[in-house]
């Protein structure tokens, strides 16, 4: 691992919530470097607790009922696996599945339509629609004004108890960046410190011949947007790009998540319309649907017998992050504002 991204050291002594001890983010040389600009948003260990306060805090929606984390916890590697659908306030269900939120600072749009194009307003996204949080940024910081201790939580971070939305903001993007899954069995066997069995190497292969285009290796994906070969459900008629820039090159075009943690972040696409690797393997095999921006990866089929399948799975399982979705770091703070 080599260390990068120095956090400025604030005046620990002040702090009267848990804090991270180290003053570096690691991430391994075998990443590319991050896209997010650390520079207008240096880490710093305070607007990091201060940021997963927030995150785990329901006073950003309407009626104080839904966190962030109420649709991305950390033991479902920051998804929601109780809902195919996000699930917001009064009960509402949202028209798309939850994203896992990891390595964030490699991705350069957001949503599964790319609707948003940088993390420090991301957050905007969820708050502001009327079947999630279903609040304006304006009341949120008037809520967050109102109280005393987040007053000072911000004077810790910020040297400003007056709470603004770039400061909310950004402090949430802090504790999202700092979200790295690269502790998996294949990451172990990338730095050599583990070995894959005979079944994984095959399904490494499978998986380079057959997936690696889209899902690139080591993020195990592009962060692009595809036509996966879904068909429409008639229901949503979610066409996604294509509702952002109603460009017709962009229907049904959806932004390519990344393969790690699919033991955690379960049912999968868009629309969480599968719930096993089974199915979603099934899909590429022979569930393609034929449309004009079909990538051009799917073009052809896609073969794979049985045992091929099996060994896919078993390569897809070596890049679970048990570490990461457990991270004590990452979950509900303990001194937690009530």
């Amino acid at each position: 691992m080599k260390q990068r991204l120095l956090f400025l050291l604030p005046v620990l002594a002040l702090l009267s919530f848990s804090i991270y001890s180290s003053n570096t983010i690691d991430y391994p040389d075998y990443f590319p470097n991050p896209y997010y600009n650390f520079g207008n948003n240096v880490l710093d260990t305070t607007k990091i607790e201060l940021g997963r306060i927030l995150f785990y805090d329901p006073i950003l929606s309407k009626d104080s009922s839904i966190s962030c984390a109420s649709c991305h916890s950390p033991y479902n590697a920051f998804a929601h696996t109780d809902h195919d659908l996000s699930h917001g306030i009064r009960d509402q269900i949202g028209t798309r599945n939850a994203p896992a939120l990891f390595n964030l600072a490699w991705q350069k749009e957001f949503m599964w339509d790319g609707a948003i194009n940088h993390l420090d307003v991301q957050a905007l996204a969820p708050i502001s629609h009327p079947k999630e949080m279903g609040e304006e940024i304006s009341s949120v910081v008037r809520k967050l004004n109102d109280s005393k201790e987040y007053r000072r939580l911000f004077y810790l971070a910020y040297r400003d108890s007056m709470v603004t939305g770039e400061h909310l903001l950004k402090a949430l993007s802090q504790f999202q960046l700092t979200l790295i899954s690269a502790q998996s069995k294949y990451d172990e066997v990338k730095q050599g410190r583990s070995s894959f069995s005979n079944q994984e190497k095959n399904g490494y292969q499978l998986f380079q011949k057959h997936c690696n285009s889209c899902h690139r290796e080591p993020l195990f994906s592009s962060y692009e947007f595809s036509n996966n070969g879904l068909p429409v459900d008639t229901n949503l008629l979610d066409f996604g790009k294509w509702q952002v820039s109603k460009q017709s090159q962009d229907s049904l075009l959806f932004k390519i998540p990344s393969l790690r943690n699919l033991s955690y972040s379960l049912p999968y696409m868009h629309d969480g319309r599968f719930r096993r690797l089974t199915e979603v393997i099934n899909h590429y095999t022979n569930g393609i649907t034929k449309h004009p921006t079909l990538a051009k990866e799917l073009q052809s089929p896609i073969v794979l017998n049985s045992n091929e399948k099996n060994d896919l799975i078993a390569f897809l399982l070596t890049l679970n992050d048990k570490k990461f979705v457990f991270e004590p770091k990452h979950q509900f703070p303990k001194n937690k504002i009530p």
